[in-house]
């Protein structure tokens, strides 16, 4: 089944193009997309969810076109978290949770009901949050900060999320704690997650599926194991490498040209 699907989608901004993205994101799936800077990962997310609009194409969520939801069915649909490093707002970790029931309310209504109140805290509990949920935001590490964001967007109760470089800004360790929660979340309920992820061994490791962006076209799509390849990192990073599995997770060894020991 598919839970996301664009068809030869375009959009030119400035000197950048997105030329005929075509490609079908799997139902209760993790999808990462992956590529070199400046390729079109993000702006692929903002079409997506409706933050930007494209030229031509069309997008479908569950086989229905995007355009076609209300604004308030999207948002109980998909749920996207961006880039962020600063900038959360002064607030509890309970409080910024709570703001992912914003879909469900009415203009001016703020109470939450006893089914807000259970989702919330089932939100904070998927993220390890609960046992923070009276912090401020500003009090807590990045780590912590970042699975505050998702605890919100995890109370939005959609069956997709969206993430666009949940990792970036931090350390290994986090990475790989933010990951294995949401591999965690993946496997328990059954989420379609789609991500942009900058290390391709994350990726592949973390990921059912990914989709390979490069000058604004898609260049690959499959699972890890199917195109990860010598010839892809040549053809998508201009990268002379070997890719050996151990187990799921991927061990690229560049292949050093002229290198000298000292």
């Amino acid at each position: 089944m598919t839970a996301i699907q664009t068809k030869e989608i375009e959009l030119g901004i400035g000197h950048f193009h997105l030329k005929d993205i075509s490609c079908s994101i799997p139902t209760g799936k993790i999808t990462s997309i992956v590529g070199p800077n400046g390729s079109g990962k993000s702006t692929i997310l903002k079409l997506i969810t409706r933050l930007t609009k494209q030229t031509s194409g069309e997008i479908f969520i569950h086989d229905k076109q995007a355009n076609k939801y209300s604004l308030k069915k999207f948002s109980q649909t998909v749920s996207m978290l961006p880039q962020s490093k600063d900038g959360l707002p002064n607030l509890t970790v309970k409080e910024l949770a709570a703001y992912g029931r914003s879909p469900y309310k009415k203009l001016f209504e703020h109470r939450l009901t006893k089914n807000d109140e259970e989702i919330i805290n089932r939100a904070m509990e998927m993220t390890g949050m609960k046992k923070y949920e009276d912090r401020l935001i500003h009090t807590l590490s990045g780590g912590e900060r970042q699975r505050a964001r998702i605890s919100m967007a995890l109370a939005q109760s959609t069956d997709i999320l969206i993430l666009d470089e949940p990792t970036t800004f931090l350390d290994i360790s986090h990475q790989f704690e933010l990951l294995e929660m949401l591999k965690h979340i993946n496997e328990k309920f059954q989420m379609t997650i789609v991500m942009v992820l900058h290390d391709l061994q994350q990726a592949a490791a973390y990921s059912h599926h990914l989709i390979a962006i490069k000058n604004g076209r898609v260049q690959a799509m499959g699972s890890p194991e199917s195109i990860l390849d010598s010839q892809f990192l040549k053809e998508i990073y201009g990268l002379d490498a070997k890719v050996q599995f151990d187990g799921e997770f991927p061990i690229i060894i560049p292949i050093m040209k002229n290198s000298r020991r000292n």
